[in-house]
């Protein structure tokens, strides 16, 4: 119900639909729906409709193929997928909250406070922070289910269920599983250290190991495919070092990260409190509804050891240490706050703890969050900045670019600690009345925080109703071009990232982490960034010709035309002709298109590719081939060597002259498969036919029905050698790692099932036989050896519970 209530209006306001701002709109929206689409017509192999292409399992396992919740979408046809939104999100927090709740159920010592722990991890500043990332609440649903188990395993040896659960949260998300493994590993032993848990043999020891290697195995369908797409990735080879392993090198991070705990979250891309921290999209938040930090101030005061203590401790360190915080994805330098939702859930722990000791001083507690947060507003609200200029010396005061953001967050966090002050005062005078006002009040202040930080963000976009519903998210219908829209690639101007996605198009433009490394050394080679997007701008027009780029869609919004569509003329880019206006966008055609499939009569080594300068690079690419030495030795005496590669000029007339020689060679079909795509060139010499496809492993061709090798070329691309005459080309394309991560699942899972009917069997033998009547006389010992935690009074032989709490009791040291 408070998930309904959070995002129900903004559906109304968008007619059915949620749309929010940023990564959210343009890329979890189009993923969805692509990927749905993909799946229902057997597409699971290659996307040409991502980037230049890409392996579909590898870039979009991270994102949603492991989400069960994706897989709900999968029945509906593909133009219910963008209403199917807020239902989702708001199943996913009703789900989060439930196995919240299953996890500190164990620690609470009522329902209630149990549901209320749950309402604070599930409504927490990482959940309402990451709804601009959609993909990220899959993880805050299965994390506590993955510590409950090893919590099973270790107290009561359960087989089998920390097997599924480290299978459930591997196969959900690859690299948010690193992050839990680390904690796993640092919660298992901080517990252990702490003597939270009976002690634990050897053999039990290697069985849980055993059934973690299970999990794993079991999601390895998924997870090789995904390891070997992301080990492409430039970013991934960059490791935190030297002093910055040390201190993070934005001083702001600091106080950004401390921000995160007392205070609803800073929304993406928009940091206020610190405006520099480099922090935008990092996922800073940690805020506990109402709470803040109030509850575990309260229970780090109480002065025992306890093992969530010493986790808390642990966890705020290394929030606090760069390489310490790597640890969590792997040891990668950039930096990513995305594991905070683990910390969540013991804040929430602690909160609970806390409002279920009688020796809690929360007065204390309460003056010194109280204390902190309106230092920490008033600083950065109120701090002087002096700016020197030509004519002038202006001082302002506040540190923050929106001043009213900045106070509202304070106004907000302060309600919540009147209200957590005002509600203890039934602690004692009324424990029931006190429960229910907890429960009413922290759900209250979930749905408004969360409502707050969603309709901060709705304000960070332009309306929705003017272009992106009417001209994106419906799918290009408006759009009444030749038919070879779904084969030729085009191209966006001043319009939203993922346009052509959300057609469902080819496209140049491509808003995507997640691609094959070719693609990424491609760009990289002609000066183009490759980071997380490819954006070619217009200097880079001989990319257009190459790639085989027939369209450009320039968004009618757009203050910046692409050229004058009145006269057709003063064109961003040469070679391009006015068509009309259709869908929102102003359509132009590229006069010097080059239909995919094409060959050359000069080739270039890497080294002379390599010495040519940025600029020149994507030209050259127009006029021959790069072959590396072995390509050379096996296919040089079907092209000419180009020597002189550096005295040629790489102008516009030689641009035009190239894609039409180009074009000349083309094949005179292409289409896309559902496990590739296939062509028909003729010829009449043997050639290198050359496709502007993104080479990976698992390519394979024939041609006339014959396999050939596929080739590396010209950076990142492929060709292949056909006769003379008309040759049948088609590439096929199996996803690198499928087969064998199939088998090692099957494996795993048979191993499961066999492990779980050994325990079963050993368990049944390790039952004994009752050798009497159980209510045959036994001396009072045996009682009391049997139950060491209650106490026993020979002349009133009735248990009584422990005044200290059980949890408590056994972390005392």
């Amino acid at each position: 119900m408070m998930s309904f209530v959070v995002f129900l209006p903004f559906v109304v306001v968008d007619n059915g639909l949620f749309l929010y701002y940023g990564d959210f709109n343009v890329q979890q929206v189009s993923f969805y729906q692509l990927c749905h689409d993909a799946i229902r017509n057997g597409e699971w192999g290659w996307s040409h409709l991502t980037d230049l292409g890409a392996n579909f399992i590898g870039s979009y396992s991270f994102y949603l193929l492991g989400s069960p919740f994706f897989w709900l979408t999968i029945p509906f046809p593909s133009e219910a997928v963008p209403y199917l939104m807020a239902p989702l999100l708001v199943l996913k927090f009703a789900c989060a909250t439930l196995t919240g709740y299953i996890y500190l159920r164990r620690y609470a010592k009522t329902d209630t406070l149990g549901l209320v722990g749950a309402i604070l991890y599930a409504f927490s500043g990482f959940s309402s922070y990451n709804v601009f990332f959609n993909h990220f609440h899959e993880v805050i649903v299965f994390f506590p289910l993955l510590i409950w188990a090893m919590d099973e395993y270790m107290e009561k040896r359960r087989r089998g269920i920390f097997a599924l659960m480290v299978f459930a949260c591997c196969f959900v998300n690859y690299y948010f599983f690193t992050g839990m493994v680390t904690f796993c590993i640092l919660y298992w032993l901080i517990r252990m250290f702490a003597h939270s848990w009976q002690p634990i043999s050897v053999k039990d020891f290697l069985l849980l190991l055993f059934e973690a290697v299970l999990g794993v195995g079991m999601a390895c369908v998924l997870l090789i495919p995904s390891c070997l797409c992301v080990l492409q990735n430039n970013r991934v080879n960059n490791h935190t070092d030297g002093w910055n392993a040390l201190l993070y090198d934005r001083n702001q991070r600091y106080i950004h990260i401390l921000q995160c705990l007392f205070f609803p979250p800073d929304i993406p891309a928009r940091p206020n409190f610190t405006v520099d921290s480099g922090s935008k999209w990092s996922s800073l938040g940690a805020y506990l509804p109402m709470f803040g930090m109030t509850g575990v101030i309260a229970w780090l005061q109480v002065r025992r050891h306890h093992w969530v203590k010493r986790m808390l401790a642990l966890l705020f360190v290394m929030a606090m240490v760069p390489v310490l915080n790597s640890m969590f994805q792997l040891m990668v330098s950039s930096y990513y706050a995305r594991w905070f939702y683990m910390l969540t859930l013991m804040m929430a722990l602690a909160t609970v703890e806390a409002l279920q000791n009688s020796r809690v001083d929360w007065k204390r507690a309460i003056k010194w969050n109280t204390l902190i947060v309106t230092i920490f507003a008033a600083t950065i609200g109120l701090m002087p900045e002096t700016t020197v200029t030509e004519d002038a010396t202006y001082v302002t005061y506040g540190l923050e670019d929106y001043p009213a953001r900045l106070w509202s967050y304070l106004a907000i966090t302060l309600l919540g600690i009147a209200a957590v002050a005002l509600i203890l005062r039934w602690r004692h005078r009324d424990p029931k009345r006190f429960q229910q006002l907890l429960l009413r009040m922290t759900a209250g202040f979930g749905v408004v925080c969360t409502l707050f930080i969603l309709l901060t963000g709705k304000t960070q976009t332009s309306d929705p109703h003017t272009h992106l519903i009417p001209y994106n998210i419906n799918g290009g219908d408006n759009l009444s071009l030749s038919d070879d829209l779904d084969v030729c690639r085009s191209d966006f101007y001043g319009a939203v990232d993922n346009a052509g996605m959300f057609w469902q198009i080819p496209t140049i433009q491509c808003f995507h982490s997640i691609v094959p490394g070719s693609v990424m050394n491609f760009y990289n080679s002609i000066g183009v960034a490759r980071d997380v997007a490819s954006r070619p701008d217009i200097t880079h027009y001989a990319l257009r010709g190459l790639t085989s780029c027939k369209y450009l869609f320039d968004d009618d919004g757009n203050s910046d035309d692409f050229g004058d569509i009145s006269t057709g003329e003063n064109t961003q880019m040469p070679g391009w002709s006015y068509v009309g206006h259709q869908n929102g966008y102003y359509i132009w055609q590229n006069d010097y298109y080059i239909p995919m499939g094409f060959s050359y009569d000069f080739y270039i080594t890497q080294e002379q590719y390599e010495a040519l300068s940025e600029s020149a690079r994507e030209s050259i690419l127009l006029h021959c081939l790069v072959l590396s030495d072995e390509q050379i030795d096996t296919y040089g005496d079907l092209l000419s060597h180009m020597s002189n590669a550096y005295s040629l000029s790489w102008d516009e007339n030689q641009y035009k002259i190239d894609c039409e020689d180009r074009a000349k060679t083309s094949c005179s079909s292409f289409a896309y498969t559902t496990s590739g795509f296939t062509a028909v060139s003729t010829g009449d010499k043997e050639r290198l036919v050359f496709f502007s496809v993104p080479y990976e492993e698992g390519w394979s061709a024939t041609v006339n029905g014959e396999p050939v090798q596929v080739e590396q070329v010209s950076v990142g691309f492929m060709a292949v050698k056909v006769p003379a005459g008309e040759s049948n080309i088609v590439f096929t394309y199996e996803t690198p790692g499928l087969k064998i991560g199939a088998l090692i699942t099957l494996i795993s899972v048979i191993l499961l099932a066999l492990y779980l009917l050994a325990a079963r069997f050993f368990r049944r033998r390790r039952v004994p036989t009752a050798s009497h009547s159980p209510f045959t006389p036994r001396p009072f010992s045996h009682f009391t050896h049997l139950h060491q935690d209650a106490h026993f009074d020979p002349k009133h032989p009735i248990s009584v519970k422990p005044e200290d709490d059980p949890l408590e009791k056994e972390e005392e040291s």
